[in-house]
């Protein structure tokens, strides 16, 4: 007869399943910190790389502008004044081109058609206040649709010894644009022109 043995305890541990309330809240916790920081970079991106529309209208004004300018002529005298395609130098026109704070002669207006600009120079100090705010060339009395709370303002330097290296700084222009948009942000753009073979008319 066999001796009689106690059965062996084979009693398991018990395994959890699931997760427990407390695990629970803490993942939703962590999840809920995670996406609201992603939302926040986001957000902020969004905001900072996206022009608005007022912005974007400013800088289509300034950049019409500039070229505007640039594509008029840049000469020693006066594109009417007979010396102006051989001049080398202002002391030979009888109309000279060489102040920059304004139209030359003086009677010259962005909207005329009988005595119009005809200079880079002629822009100097050009300015477009709002309101009534910005105008088309062939119109000075009636603003373009939308565009009366929009400023502009033309500022011209003289800019031939550091953009150039040489001695005659009237040699080149800088064009300054700046227009200011309704909600008094300013876009300013920059533009050089300068004199051809130095006299020639373009």
């Amino acid at each position: 007869m066999k001796p009689l043995t106690q059965p062996t305890k084979t009693a398991g541990i018990k395994r959890q399943r699931g997760v427990s309330l407390i695990e629970l809240v803490m993942f939703i916790v962590i999840i809920s910190v995670a996406v609201t920081g992603v939302l926040l970079v986001m957000n902020q991106v969004t905001r900072h790389s996206a022009d608005s529309l007022v912005r974007k209208q400013a800088l289509a004004i300034a950049e019409s502008l500039l070229e505007e300018v640039e594509l008029m002529p840049f000469t020693y005298c006066d594109p009417n004044d007979p010396a102006a395609a051989s001049a080398v130098n202002a002391t030979v026109c009888a109309v000279s081109q060489d102040v920059i704070t304004g139209p030359t002669p003086n009677t010259e207006t962005r909207y005329s058609t009988a005595d119009p600009f005809d200079n880079v120079a002629d822009y100097g100090n050009f300015n477009m206040p709002a309101p009534p705010g910005i105008f088309s060339m062939t119109d000075g009395i009636t603003p373009i649709a939308g565009l009366g709370n929009y400023s502009a303002n033309v500022s011209i330097t003289r800019a031939g010894t550091a953009l150039l290296g040489v001695a005659d700084n009237g040699a080149a222009l800088r064009i300054t644009i700046t227009v200011t948009a309704p909600d008094n942000s300013n876009v300013v753009l920059d533009g050089y022109r300068t004199r051809y073979a130095p006299n020639d008319l373009p």
